[in-house]
This record gives C-alpha cells, sequence and structure tokens, in this order.
C-alpha cells in the first residue's frame, strides 16, 4: 500500500520584497490526493514551492512526514517531488536519458546505478526508445512527461504539481492525467481547473494569500465556483494598482 504523506502547516506566512503572498495559514493533511483551487496570483505557485522546501516561510513552520524541507534539502530530494508549469525551467540536460539520470546522481546513486533506474523508468512508461532523443526535438507535452518522468525515478513521497497541464491540448492532458493516476505516492495538485481535482481525496482553496476553505470537493467546489462566478460579473480586470 502506497505512503500517504503528511504535510503539517502552523501559521504560515510568506513575504517578498514587503509584499504579503501568504498570510497565517494552518492546515494539517494526511491525504493521498490533495488539489489546491484558486485565481491566478492567489499564492498558489508560493504554497507549492514552500511544500517542496524551495524556499523557507518567512514566519511560522511547514513539514512534510515530519522534515523541514527547506532545512534539509538531501531529505527534501527522496520526500518531495516538483514539476513545475513550464518543464524547461527544471530540464538541464539535452537528452532525455541524461535529464532522467542526472537527478538519481544528486541523491547518491552511482552512474551505473543511475543508468539502471533511467532505464526502468523509460521501461515503465514504455519509452525505452526516448534514451537518446533530444529534448529540443519534443513537443511540449513530451517535455512534460519527461519531468514527469524524471521525477518519477527519484521515487519521492509526495509529488507536487504546479498547474502541470496548463498548454496541453486536450489528448496530451488525458495522457498525462492517465500516468499521474498510477504514481503511487501522494499527489498534491495546484490548479485553477476543478475538473482537474475530480478523483482527488481533499481540496484546499487559497485566495489572497490565506486558505478560505478545505475540504472534499463536494464541500469545496460549489462554494469556490459560486465565488468564481461572482467574481466574474465584475470589472476588475479594468482596475489599475496605483
Amino acid at each position: 500500500m502506497a505512503k500517504v504523506s503528511q504535510i503539517d502547516i502552523r501559521d504560515l506566512s510568506y513575504t517578498i520584497e514587503d509584499k504579503q503572498i501568504l498570510d497565517g495559514m494552518s492546515l494539517s493533511l494526511a491525504e493521498q490526493r490533495v488539489g489546491v483551487v484558486g485565481r491566478n496570483g492567489s499564492g498558489k505557485s508560493t504554497f507549492a514551492r514552500l511544500v517542496a522546501g524551495l524556499v523557507a516561510p518567512t514566519k511560522g513552520t511547514i513539514r512534510v512526514n515530519d522534515l523541514n524541507l527547506a532545512k534539509d534539502r538531501r531529505a527534501a530530494m527522496g520526500e518531495v517531488g516538483i514539476l513545475f508549469q513550464n518543464p524547461e525551467h527544471q530540464i538541464i540536460f539535452p537528452t532525455v536519458g541524461e535529464e532522467i539520470a542526472f537527478g538519481l546522481q544528486q541523491q547518491g546513486a552511482s552512474k551505473s546505478a543511475a543508468t539502471e533506474a533511467m532505464l526502468d523508468i523509460l521501461d515503465q512508461f514504455s519509452l525505452s526508445h526516448w534514451k537518446e532523443a533530444y529534448i529540443a526535438t519534443l513537443s511540449q507535452g513530451q517535455k512534460h512527461l519527461v519531468t514527469l518522468m524524471s521525477v518519477v525515478a527519484m521515487k519521492p513521497a509526495l509529488l507536487v504539481l504546479d498547474e502541470p497541464f496548463a498548454g496541453l491540448d486536450i489528448p496530451t492532458k488525458a495522457q498525462m492525467k492517465r500516468y499521474l493516476n498510477l504514481y503511487e505516492g501522494s499527489l498534491l495538485h495546484i490548479t485553477h481547473d476543478p475538473g482537474d481535482l475530480e478523483a482527488y481525496d481533499s481540496i484546499i482553496w487559497i485566495d489572497q494569500g490565506r486558505i478560505q476553505n478545505v475540504g472534499s470537493k463536494e464541500e469545496v467546489f460549489p462554494v469556490y465556483l459560486e465565488a468564481m462566478n461572482r467574481l466574474g460579473e465584475h470589472d476588475d480586470l479594468a482596475d489599475l494598482s496605483g
């Protein structure tokens, strides 16, 4: 049975250049599939980076499986993986095989062990013929798949997804969903589209840097969608900030 990751957040805030991005978050969750919804600019991506330990909170604490990942980067590499909205923000190497093997070597695997694990993950995805493929020749959806394979190969307990379907066409999105459904660890999926989260156990709604609601999709989605539709009736796109 797959391990369910525990996320514990206490009075968490994050400020950058005197701008409050997240404020006063407290939360405790242990679910296999957790979705995070909210408008663009609500703080979802910052929340994803905090959970993954890529940045440290300005105030408060965040622990994943009782680990402070911002302080323990070696533990973070094995505990949490993250997929960014743009795969080119995390791809480093020219070929698929090199890209997948790199993360494994960063975890401490020998070159031969990393190569073997890389070949195994390509085989699991039925993509062994991609080993020598140049990433520059791949479509955007294929690049998303490379980043997914690279992270899955490292076997993190928790996989954080920051708008992983952005810019994907319908067939590619369906294929990515199918691959993610096979993932045995926990998922924390950030999106603005509730349709991406129909199979998820728990939903977090973030708005203006605060947690507005947490619960099942039956509890959260109706309230969230009503609020979003109500906002759509106003012309806030015309407002200029001073």
